[in-house]
């Protein structure tokens, strides 16, 4: 007994001596009254100190798994498991629709499974290489020695106020006229537009985007029963002359658009097209949802003021914000930016719902960012996201036969090849050779694209972008010439 007491590097070992014990003695390996080895007999049996044993008999002796008899030594307490017949629900029939239908478009769950070793072009996350680590252990630091107190206690469902302080003044600094308009603080984008769509009113139950968009977008639109109207895309944004058509025929309860490195074909609306997505949803008083993807990742010409500038002190558009795809994804923090009184709405909808965002991971974040750290950070990440897209577009034109290549910056490239060349039938003959990438049609509104996929780049080195676009091209004529 106690021989296969193991240890691990990452807890402290009386911690880990005191689940031990107590596992035992749940599923009846010590019996109760038993009589446990004395701490100085313990701690020469398992090399460890015997203040490492005696801690662990502490706690189990506080929690009342065992009790200490003066004189005689530590005893096993009274601990009832209860072993009862198993009983087999089914769970299937217990969900609800919306949960069904979660299953059924989980694109994690339907994914092509990643091996290791594998070239794998999915992932649109930041290189984990280039995360600044040292500066943001700084900037904790610096944060719980300010107000370690506060930060650890319950937050405030608005948000950590200077981080929305901070937040407002960089919205400005893009051109974004403030007056009248609030932020709200979310557990990363998906949460945000997910409160938002928990909110309005569905009046006509529809909704408009491009085609094709973010499929995380798509998935929230079918969870709250929304019927979804894509228009295609031409090279400098949306299609205004079907816009303008489909809002003549039909009303929408608002318009979901993504007018920077468009997730996922990378392209960027134009500043005059911007102005003219505004000026036409203004005049059908038709709310616009803009997610601000990628705003930061321009590699080239000037930066493009959000759509929500052009609204100046107006109201009709609504900001949904996030620095996870150029920063650090793990701390889930996004944002809203919106007219004061909707604000105001959804923060009474956000403590409903989930009392409110990490107030550590917030600090932390303002921290970060007040020290200056990100503009830093940001320099050496579009250097090296800037050397990754040009290798992986250059490389696309060397290797792949494609009918179209798009994206004007970013971590991914879109690619379309001849119609009637079915992606998936190619992603899967890339598997076999070690190679794998989204494949297009999962981004349409109507079941199109099959002739498309997504290639992301920024978590592979220089050498793998090469090599796995050079497998793809290959694997794609010699499938044509088979």
């Amino acid at each position: 007994m106690f021989n296969d007491f193991k240890m691990v590097d990452d807890r402290p070992v009386y911690v880990q001596l005191k689940d031990y014990v107590q596992d035992m003695i749940v599923k009846g390996h010590l019996l109760e009254h038993q009589k446990l080895p004395s701490t100085r007999e313990l701690s020469k049996l398992l090399a460890v100190s015997r203040n490492t044993v005696l801690n662990a008999y502490a706690e189990l002796e506080q929690d009342g798994i065992i009790y200490a008899v003066k004189g005689k030594g530590n005893f096993v307490g009274k601990v009832t498991t209860l072993k009862t017949s198993p009983i087999e629900l089914d769970w299937k029939n217990r969900l609800n629709t919306a949960t069904l239908l979660a299953d059924e478009i989980d694109l994690v769950r339907q994914d092509i499974q990643w091996q290791k070793g594998m070239i794998s072009f999915t992932s649109i996350a930041p290189e984990e290489k280039l995360f600044d680590v040292e500066n943001f252990k700084r900037a904790f630091l610096t944060r719980m020695s300010l107000e370690g107190d506060i930060v650890l206690n319950y937050g405030y469902a608005k948000g950590y106020k200077p981080l929305i302080d901070y937040l407002l003044r960089y919205m400005e600094v893009k051109g974004v006229d403030i007056s009248n308009k609030d932020i709200l603080i979310t557990n990363g984008f998906t949460e945000g537009l997910d409160i938002l769509l928990s909110s309005i009113a569905k009046k006509s139950g529809r909704v408009l985007c491009e085609n094709p968009t973010h499929h995380a977008a798509l998935k929230l639109f079918r969870l709250h029963g929304l019927e979804i109207h894509g228009v295609d895309m031409s090279d400098d944004g949306i299609d205004m002359g079907q816009v303008e058509k489909t809002l003549a025929k039909m009303d929408f309860d608002f318009a979901y658009l993504i007018p920077s490195y468009h997730n996922p074909t990378g392209i960027v609306t134009s500043s005059e097209k911007r102005n003219a997505i505004f000026q036409l949803f203004s005049n059908y008083q038709i709310p616009i949802v803009e997610d601000g993807f990628n705003e930061e990742l321009r590699y080239s010409s000037s930066h493009l003021a959000p759509l929500i500038a052009f609204s100046g002190s107006g109201n009709n558009i609504v900001y949904i914000g996030s620095f996870s795809k150029i920063l650090f994804p793990g701390l889930r923090v996004g944002w809203i930016l919106a007219d004061k009184e909707l604000i105001a709405s959804l923060e009474s909808m956000k403590r409903a719902r989930t009392i409110h965002t990490s107030t550590l991971d917030q600090a932390v974040l303002y921290q970060y960012l007040q020290d200056g750290y990100f503009e830093k950070y940001l320099k050496k990440a579009r250097a090296v996201y800037k050397k990754k897209y040009e290798l992986a577009r250059q490389a696309c034109m060397e290797y792949i036969p494609f009918c179209k290549i798009r994206g004007d910056g970013g971590l991914h490239l879109f690619i379309e090849l001849e119609v009637g060349i079915d992606a998936r039938r190619l992603l899967e003959k890339c598997y076999d050779e070690g190679v794998v990438f989204y494949p297009g049609d999962v981004f349409y509104t109507n079941g199109l694209g099959k002739n498309t996929f997504r290639l992301g780049f920024s978590r592979l080195s220089e050498e793998d972008i090469v090599r796995g676009i050079q497998i793809i091209g290959d694997t794609l004529r010699n499938d044509r010439r088979g």
